[in-house]
């Protein structure tokens, strides 16, 4: 008989290994988004960051957003997950403070691949964001990335449909427009930087379109779901089945 024992009284079920904060935020988030649950061939959880919109986080950076990151985080913890991530990789800024008053792992942005990718690729590491002029050393130090490794950042934040649809919340979402933006950033940056050997998409709502843009580059690609996808191995092993 095998026994089982109750970890946290606050956890009512079982079986959502991840946790993924979101912002308070309205867009069509299509399959592959952080923020669409069958992007997962897993269960996982979603809590919303309350009063944390995209223009307070990637505009404003407000610091008063700290206490909302960890209540919500907290939620999560209590609820059973064994690892908390994010659904915007801005949320870098409150990474630290998170990360400080829980338990269980956090990893709430996509930024934290990049010395990894710079150990397994070498070269320049490019980042395609939502918006490059609002990354600042801050979002880079929270995700211990040194100075010492090259970086190449393009933004969307000037493709019309992506800008319309995400960063201004206009209520629809031309998925297949989205696509043929954030390729052409993508190739644009490997042209006029050809030292660039693998992409971080940043950006949440980029993951629909990895497939594309490593068919454009020819370049290894990470995101969100990716480094979802690897913690979530790190903490629900299962046994291997096979034959000899």
């Amino acid at each position: 008989m095998t026994v089982y024992t109750v970890t946290r009284k606050t956890q009512s079920w079982y079986g959502e290994q991840i946790g993924i904060l979101i912002l308070d935020a309205a867009y069509p988030c299509v399959p592959g988004n952080v923020g669409n649950a069958s992007t997962y061939n897993y269960p996982v959880r979603f809590q919303e960051v309350r009063g944390a919109s995209i223009d307070r986080l990637l505009n404003q950076r407000d610091p008063a957003l700290k206490e909302a990151f960890v209540e919500a985080a907290l939620e999560l913890q209590d609820r059973g997950v064994k690892a908390i991530t994010g659904a915007c990789g801005f949320m870098a800024y409150f990474q630290e403070e998170v990360a400080t008053a829980l338990d269980v792992p956090v990893f709430l942005s996509s930024l934290m691949q990049v010395p990894f990718m710079h150990a397994l690729c070498g070269g320049s590491v490019g980042i395609i964001t939502a918006n490059a002029s609002r990354l600042t050393p801050r979002h880079f130090k929270a995700c211990n990335i040194p100075d010492s490794i090259p970086l190449t950042i393009a933004g969307m934040e000037d493709q019309t449909e992506f800008r319309q649809a995400i960063l201004e919340e206009k209520g629809t979402l031309d998925s297949a427009e989205i696509e043929r933006e954030v390729t052409q950033v993508a190739r644009r940056l490997v042209e006029e930087h050809p030292e660039v050997r693998s992409i971080l998409l940043e950006c949440s709502d980029l993951p629909p379109y990895a497939h594309a843009v490593q068919a454009a580059t020819g370049r290894p690609v990470f995101d969100f779901i990716t480094m979802i996808n690897y913690v979530r191995q790190s903490i629900a092993h299962r046994p291997y089945v096979g034959s000899m």
